[in-house]
């Protein structure tokens, strides 16, 4: 498999995870960025290579950055980082609409939990 292929499958499986995380079906997603169901699912199996405009379309319809498709690519072989992944953007969607103060207090209260785990190593 190309270096093309596998970047086509990391970009999709992330489509993927997103999608869901947002609570949205193939067909929902496709009617946002004007695409048919079938594109949107061959996407996320890695069957298609995406225009930029078409990837553009699809970041605004999910809510984000460019560079969130890419995150973990070179970790890619590590199974546990996709689920690990979807847990850190469902964090950050229940976070993006809440007040810049209590994500201010909740980044303490993690902060003081990882160092009560980092403790206990």
């Amino acid at each position: 498999m190309t270096n093309l292929a596998n970047l086509a499958s990391h970009v999709g499986a992330r489509i993927r995870l997103l999608r869901k995380n947002r609570g949205l079906t193939q067909e929902q997603l496709g009617e946002k960025v004007q695409q048919p169901q079938s594109y949107i699912g061959a996407i996320e199996r890695g069957e298609k290579n995406i225009s930029l405009d078409t990837l553009e379309r699809i970041v605004v319809a999910l809510g984000v950055e460019p560079g969130d498709l890419f995150v973990s690519y070179l970790r890619r072989t590590k199974k546990d980082e996709l689920e690990k992944d979807k847990h850190i953007d469902a964090i950050s969607l229940l976070l993006r609409n809440r007040p810049l103060n209590e994500v201010h207090i909740i980044s303490n209260l993690v902060a003081d939990v990882l160092k009560a785990l980092d403790s206990k190593k």
